[in-house]
């Protein structure tokens, strides 16, 4: 049983017990896999100028790329913003939530939490935040801008994903997982 571990000079808490860290993990990721269905289809910009009126989803914006020479960047935000982000989360449900429910480990647990430490770094949600954030100071002055649904769950979505890396305790999670192998 992995109980909660506290500094004895101090008393910080250095990391979580079993049934804290899994669930907020879980409910994080479940949360974060949510936000993305919300991220691809809803309306991520309004951009007016003049008569020209249009919104854009996310869907939108890796269609509109996937031709002639943008096709590098359409499949890198595919890849790095949309899939790699959704598959780490679906690997962490999938490695945890038979924990969380009192089962024993999936079939293939342990190689699937592996992987979800391993796109980690490939998973750059926030990179897109910030390039996003970048277009929206450059065309505010060229036209009338607002942001749509889709935009709020994403930064929901960065938040959310900020939240569950803090709270990943990989100790806590691989031993929860290398003693419940029976």
């Amino acid at each position: 049983m992995v109980t909660r571990t506290r500094c004895v000079r101090c008393g910080y808490q250095l990391t979580l017990g079993k049934s804290e860290a899994i669930t907020r993990v879980v409910g994080l990721a479940l949360t974060s896999t949510i936000l993305m269905g919300i991220v691809l289809f809803a309306p991520f910009l309004y951009l007016n100028a003049g008569a020209f009126d249009s919104s854009a989803s996310v869907v939108d914006v890796v269609l509109g790329f996937a031709s002639g020479i943008m096709m590098p960047l359409a499949l890198a935000v595919l890849v790095f913003i949309i899939v790699v982000p959704v598959a780490r989360s679906m690997l962490l449900i999938y490695a945890l939530a038979p924990l969380l429910a009192g089962y024993r480990n999936a079939t293939g647990a342990q190689s699937a939490l592996r992987w979800a430490f391993l796109l980690k770094p490939w998973a750059m949600a926030e990179i897109f935040m910030v390039g996003v954030a970048v277009a929206l100071v450059k065309l505010a002055g060229m036209a009338t801008v607002n942001t749509g649904a889709a935009f709020w769950a994403f930064v929901l979505l960065v938040v959310v994903n900020t939240l569950q890396d803090t709270f990943m305790c990989r100790n806590t999670l691989w031993t929860s997982l290398a003693t419940n192998t029976a």
